[in-house]
């Protein structure tokens, strides 16, 4: 009997080959490879297009566009408040500009940064908040913003799920003073590595562009210590190729999105988030919270049955970026301190979605979970 394909828990959506292949034998022809190139303008200016926003800068990855954000930004000395339950790339980010991540709990319902215990983290040495909308969630935006102006401070957003995503109409990315995406292979739009950074006039954009190309400004002119940060115009062209097709990989994530909460929506001991109000969704993730007395089965059982069975589920975010040795030392590191972030990164587990699965793959996926209850 043939055995069953492995089911990834995600996949790049990738473009025609033929329509990037068309764009690849322009940047031959320009012979003009990086720094500013055809495709890079243009990938820019669709991407303002697409998203609703005036200004965006490409970036090799994400990680380097939270780096150049923070130093846009001025914040070149002391705390930066974020949240524990997030890739480790947000606080790597904080670390190596030499600046120390206070970690504030999470919310249960959102998951998100708690804007409720945030104000009573901010000291003097606070220099920054940096919050993630995880999972594409909006962060609690206002309220973030109003304590930030309060204390005089910058609001950094780590972007990196919430590509499209909308909030009362408004682009998610366009919240706090930068909002900083990721286009990894995993992102729903992806350009293979590489990121953008959203700000909100002319003069930063150039501050960002000059950051990013080595501080330079002109030929003899340089005017700060900058990075080589600068997407490529292979990304640039996978970028525009992908950008085409948004439309019919969100409808196709939709699609299984709606077969999961329709499959586990009256399943004991499984939590899952539904539509919000006001919010249009990418569907880049599908995160469930197992609660091991109700369903029966700890997390990590149903992680290794659906592993054991060809289905690579992912604990993420688990561990928490604060049990990291590199952050174990602060005191807002301590268990006591995070017992929310600590509650989830011991139940999730995002279940796999991308546009390449059948509804063959998402019932497989779903009698997998609930097979594994049963015989428990």
């Amino acid at each position: 009997m043939r055995s069953r394909h492995t089911i990834e828990v995600t996949q790049p959506h990738m473009p025609p080959l033929e329509e990037y292949v068309a764009l690849l034998r322009q940047v031959w022809d320009a012979k003009w490879l990086t720094n500013n190139g055809a495709m890079h303008r243009r990938l820019e200016g669709e991407l303002c297009e697409f998203l609703g926003v005036e200004h965006v800068s490409l970036v090799a990855n994400g990680t380097l566009g939270l780096c150049l954000a923070l130093r846009a930004a001025g914040v070149v000395e002391g705390e930066v408040i974020t949240t524990p339950f997030s890739f480790v790339a947000t606080t790597h980010a904080i670390s190596w500009n030499g600046l120390t991540p206070v970690f504030c709990d999470i919310r249960e319902d959102t998951l998100n940064l708690d804007e409720r215990k945030l104000e009573s983290l901010i000291t003097p040495r606070t220099s920054a908040i940096l919050p993630v909308h995880v999972y594409g969630t909006p962060c609690a935006t206002e309220k973030i913003q109003a304590i930030a102006e309060r204390h005089g401070i910058p609001v950094i957003y780590d972007a990196a799920h919430a590509f499209g995503v909308r909030s009362s109409g408004r682009p998610l990315v366009d919240f706090g003073d930068f909002g900083v995406l990721s286009f990894h292979a995993t992102k729903v739009f992806s350009t293979a590595e590489g990121g953008a950074i959203i700000c909100h006039d002319a003069a930063t954009k150039r501050k960002i562009d000059s950051l990013k190309n080595f501080g330079i400004e002109d030929e003899v002119t340089v005017s700060a210590v900058g990075i080589n940060g600068k997407m490529n115009e292979l990304q640039a062209a996978m970028g525009l190729a992908q950008l085409c097709h948004m439309a019919e990989a969100t409808a196709g994530r939709r699609r299984i999105a709606e077969r999961y909460r329709e499959s586990l929506a009256r399943v004991s001991g499984l939590q899952f988030s539904t539509p919000r109000p006001g919010v249009t969704e990418n569907f880049a993730y599908f995160p469930i919270l197992i609660d091991n007395c109700l369903f029966g089965v700890t997390r990590d059982g149903v992680h290794e049955y659906l592993r054991a069975h060809g289905v690579k589920a992912r604990r993420y975010f688990y561990p928490l970026i604060s049990d990291f040795p590199m952050y174990l030392g602060h005191p807002s590191s301590q268990a006591d301190q995070l017992p929310v972030a600590k509650w989830a990164a011991e139940r999730i587990l995002c279940l796999p979605i991308h546009p390449g699965m059948g509804m063959e793959d998402v019932v497989r996926v779903v009698d997998s979970v609930l097979a594994n209850r049963n015989e428990a």
